[in-house]
């Protein structure tokens, strides 16, 4: 009904699933990464949890799209079943064929030989079970003991649950104690912060094709964000009807007056998010939710690893040369010291064939025609920047750095005090900080952020990228402003990117379209051919 109205090509907050609206947030991102390692970790139960319409299914549909070739995947959307109806779900999933009438032990051992087969196949099998707090007592304990089946290095059957926060409660009963000794990497999905809240608004109207200014401001993302908890689905909701709201009054744009009777309208029956008012019951679990995912990572990433007594320093093993599979870890590993930031910040600068000045790298490095940015992310977050960084690791109470020069699907390649020396990726996930710093190539008269209007060699730098990549459009002249046709483009880039959608080129921009140009930089994933 509003969509010729604000002169958009489809409405923007539906709530069908459509990939193209597709919006990763850092917990989104980390979630998923959570999701990966499990896969890779040699079996077990991983468990993804979140409140209703925070985004599990769309990490879901990330994760089987990145699943290896070598996987073998079942999915489960409807578990209200019994037993035998599980059992003979699996079985039909994975295509095993099983005579009608035999029973619960018939569907068990066809599931236990087709898992020996495929194994001798070289593939992994995958279980995954949506909206898993729907699963009765009986069918976790059956799906427990379908992970029995193993060999010496990894369990035949993995299983994925995904669900709302009920399910964590399930596995803390007595009774599922077993169960719950078996999951070995667990993640509670979080809401939107604000800023990220303003980001997915953002990024939806963009792809809707909203041109010039936005009917929805930025500066409405912290009432929205208190009105919705930052829950993605509240956010579509609120921000449809709104826009509706803003059609009937005849308002080129939404104000507050009229989110907050968007409000009240969608969030009837819930008077505090009417009200704007934070609801402190649903905060307390996120936040402990996530402070205890992180700590189920960690140390189910570290029992993964075949490991010594707990080193001072992080262990790792020396190597000559960067190798592309990590070197088992044993009592023969020599703990080694980590260097200060500032060491690493040099060591960082090496690569991109600079020597950063002592006492204040970042401070000196726009000098050299480099800046430093700064962000916190896991693993998952370093491969989407691909190039090299410098993270922190934790060792107790103390915390030190090294460089992170590359990376694979099994092992990571950290530089410290100029050597190379390789770790697994589940020791590494143990001792991440979440900080990292990077380098990134700056073009000719950069400023931190390029505005519509704005004119001048970096305007003229970005638009030449964006016509390159586009290879449509000629690129405009020098000296031209920054105009509505070069935004356009900058927007649809930045969307593809799955970078913020605001017309405005900053820091991620700027490096993502230096890697697509083929600027001169080292890159993280280069040395492993990803």
């Amino acid at each position: 009904m509003y969509t010729n109205y604000f002169h958009l090509k489809q409405a923007p907050f539906s709530i069908a699933p459509d990939p193209r609206y597709l919006f990763m947030s850092e917990r989104h991102r980390e979630a998923l990464a959570h999701l990966l390692y499990g896969i890779g970790s040699g079996g077990g139960f991983v468990l993804l949890t979140g409140e209703i319409g925070a985004g599990k299914t769309t990490v879901c549909r990330c994760f089987i799209e990145q699943v290896p070739d070598d996987c073998r995947l079942a999915y489960i959307f409807n578990p209200k079943l019994t037993v035998e109806e599980l059992l003979q779900t699996i079985c039909d999933e994975f295509r095993v064929d099983v005579a009608p009438g035999g029973g619960v032990k018939a569907y068990v051992d066809a599931i236990n030989a087709y898992l020996l087969d495929s194994h001798a196949r070289g593939h992994n099998n995958v279980l995954v079970i949506d909206e898993a707090q729907n699963l009765s007592a009986q069918v976790l304990e059956q799906l427990r003991l379908l992970t029995n089946l193993e060999t010496s290095e990894r369990k035949l059957l993995q299983i994925i649950l995904i669900g709302q926060p009920e399910l964590r409660a399930m596995l803390a009963r007595p009774e599922l104690e077993q169960l719950a000794q078996r999951v070995i990497a667990r993640y509670h999905l979080g809401p939107l912060s604000a800023a990220e809240t303003d980001a997915y608004v953002a990024h939806r109207l963009a792809v809707a094709g909203v041109q010039g200014a936005a009917p929805i401001p930025s500066a409405l993302a912290p009432l929205i964000h208190r009105l919705t908890d930052g829950v993605p689905r509240r956010i579509n909701l609120l921000c449809d009807r709104a826009l509706l709201g803003a059609y009937v009054e005849n308002s080129r744009e939404v104000t507050a007056k009229i989110l907050r009777r968007a409000a009240r309208e969608v969030f009837a029956g819930d008077a505090a998010a009417a009200a704007g008012t934070p609801r402190p019951a649903l905060r307390w679990p996120f936040v402990a939710g996530g402070v205890l995912a992180g700590a189920a990572l960690s140390a189910a990433a570290w029992q993964a690893v075949p490991h010594s007594a707990p080193p001072a320093p992080v262990a790792v093993k020396a190597a000559a040369k960067p190798a592309p599979v990590a070197a088992p870890a044993d009592a023969s590993a020599q703990p080694l010291a980590l260097g200060t930031q500032d060491e690493a910040l040099r060591a960082l600068g090496a690569l991109w064939g600079q020597q950063l000045p002592a006492g204040a790298p970042c401070d000196g490095a726009p000098r050299l025609g480099l800046r430093c940015y700064q962000g916190h992310g896991g693993l998952y977050e370093l491969r989407l920047l691909d190039r090299p960084a410098i993270i922190g690791l934790h060792d107790g109470q103390r915390l030190g750095y090294a460089v992170l020069t590359g990376i694979d699907d099994t092992s990571a390649t950290l530089t410290i005090d100029g050597r190379p020396h390789t770790v697994s990726l589940g020791a590494l996930a143990t001792r991440l900080d979440g900080e990292y710093t990077t380098l990134w190539k700056m073009p000719r008269g950069f400023r931190d952020q390029v505005r519509p209007g704005d004119s001048g060699p970096d305007v003229d730098w970005i638009a030449a990228r964006l016509a390159e990549l586009d290879g449509k459009h000629a690129a405009p002249p020098p000296g031209q402003a920054l105009d509505a046709p070069t935004r356009r483009l900058l927007r649809a880039f930045q969307v593809k990117q799955n970078l913020k959608a605001d017309g405005l080129a900053g820091p991620r921009t700027y490096m993502r379209l230096n890697q697509l140009s083929g600027v001169a930089e080292p890159r993280l994933l280069a040395a492993t051919g990803k």
